[in-house]
């Protein structure tokens, strides 16, 4: 007598069921059901949070060899072979938290302490700079017309006269905008608006920038009655600079400006070089200088300049009441670095290629006419130079977010080699001329799986309340800057 195999049928109906309820799960859920029941997960899971959670992570192959010449033995060794997929996550290093909210945030402390050591010293600069003329200016573009502004108590441009455009708009508002409101920054008129001056202007900035450092240089020589050649063996002009949109999409600057003598942050500055010397040497260069754009049938000479909204404060070790502290500074650029075009409305994070791209992007009818517009001058011959329709997703700006002179502090690539060694530990190889590492490196991929996705968010998600935690606990054991 042959009994009927009931753990046979029960086998069977519970791998029916499980693919039944898999088939009423979405794609994500799917995914994250695989990634979890993977053998690799758990090593996996080491490789997200040690790069914080990245949202778009690279994925590279290869191995890395350190051994001692002399002797032949190896001092250190890794490969990917025993990684998950064979390969190895690392950080995107997007700076903008719109694209990467965790390298966005790395890639800003970074900035802080860039910038910080310029102030008051570290990172291999002496704490004497704290001591040199310095100031925090501020340079913004031009207007272009006019646009809804957002001040606190204040309606935005009320006029009892209510006067009219040539295309029958109001030139007036009355209401009282927000920050977020989605007015703020927007034309009036969009007729009236100057697209084609506010797109050359960005096309042109990094050379006002250049003219601006010039003309600084050139005013100290004069008024140490020096030749500009010479300056250098007497005082170096140190500049660390950021670029931000404002809400009307237009770029505005922020920059440290430092006196230091003729070795840079090593030797003080002479007598004459003075922090009042110093601002009149900017508010010369910001009032004088300018560029001429190509000109063009399609819309004649344009003469571009800095905008009238110009501020220098200076900078002080504590705070001041009149002027700001080194802390504060830095924290300002190191907020301003991780925001892209997109924060403000004005652009986006990737590049445009045709016409339909610019349709489908999600952007304001403001950024949207100004996008146009890169591509249009990029079509003309006289342009072509200037690669608009390469840098319209960015409103034809090209310059880069952050530069700064190179004896101003540190760099960017020895704060990460920095952080780099702090990871490693004792692991570090030594320094010895008989050390030789051979590596092999390549590029397999990058970004998640929906399910690889969703819990990266949450290690970054998690990562960050921490940080919230801490700095809240540091503030109220008195650290002002928790940052």
């Amino acid at each position: 007598m042959r009994f009927p195999n009931v753990f046979a049928k029960n086998s069977r109906s519970a791998a029916l069921e499980r693919e039944r309820r898999l088939r009423l799960l979405s794609d994500a859920d799917r995914d994250l059901v695989r990634l979890l029941n993977d053998p690799g997960f758990s090593r996996w899971l080491e490789q997200i949070k040690s790069i914080g959670g990245c949202a778009r992570p690279v994925y590279l192959s290869g191995s890395t060899l350190t051994y001692d010449a002399a002797s032949g033995e190896v001092v250190s060794s890794y490969s990917t072979a025993t990684e998950p997929g064979e390969r190895l996550a690392v950080r995107c290093r997007n700076r903008r938290a719109s694209v990467c909210e965790p390298c966005s945030r790395l890639h800003a402390g970074d900035t802080f302490h860039l910038v910080r050591a310029g102030l008051s010293g570290g990172k291999s600069v002496p704490a004497a700079v704290r001591e040199r003329p310095r100031l925090f200016v501020t340079l913004t573009a031009p207007s272009f017309g006019p646009v809804h502004r957002a001040v606190e108590g204040r309606r935005c441009r009320l006029r009892r006269d209510d006067p009219r455009c040539e295309h029958g708009r109001a030139l007036s508002c009355g209401q009282l905008h927000s920050d977020g409101d989605s007015l703020t920054g927007m034309p009036l008129c969009a007729d009236c608006y100057d697209y084609v001056g506010h797109v050359l202007w960005h096309a042109h900035a990094g050379l006002l920038w250049d003219r601006f450092t010039t003309a600084v240089r050139r005013h100290l020589a004069s008024a140490a009655g020096i030749p500009r050649t010479q300056l250098a063996s007497h005082v170096v002009v140190s500049f660390a600079k950021v670029a931000e949109f404002q809400k009307r999409a237009a770029v505005h600057f922020h920059a440290v400006v430092r006196l230091d003598g003729p070795n840079g942050p090593a030797s003080p500055p002479p007598a004459w070089a003075t922090a009042e010397l110093l601002t009149e040497a900017v508010n010369h260069a910001a009032a004088s200088g300018h560029v001429a754009a190509p000109d063009s049938p399609a819309y004649g000479t344009r003469r571009l300049a800095w905008g009238a909204q110009f501020d220098a404060r200076p900078v002080h070790s504590f705070d001041s009441p009149d002027g700001l502290s080194d802390g504060a500074v830095a924290g300002y650029v190191a907020k301003y670095v991780s925001k892209g075009a997109t924060y403000t409305g004005a652009g986006c994070d990737y590049r445009i290629t045709s016409v339909d791209d610019i349709r489908a992007a999600v952007l304001t009818p403001h950024a949207r006419a100004l996008v146009g517009t890169s591509w249009r001058l990029g079509g003309l011959v006289e342009l072509e130079h200037l690669r608009l329709r390469s840098w319209a997703h960015s409103l034809g700006y090209r310059g880069h977010i952050l530069t700064k002179s190179r004896r101003y502090s540190t760099t960017y690539g020895a704060l990460r080699e920095e952080r780099a060694d702090h990871r490693r530990g004792d692991t570090k190889p030594s320094d010895s001329p008989d050390m030789v590492t051979e590596a092999a490196w390549r590029y397999v991929g990058s970004g998640y799986t929906p399910g690889a996705a969703q819990l990266a968010a949450g290690i970054a998600e998690d990562i960050a309340m921490s940080r919230e935690l801490a700095r809240e606990e540091m503030a109220n054991e008195g650290w002002k800057y928790a940052e």
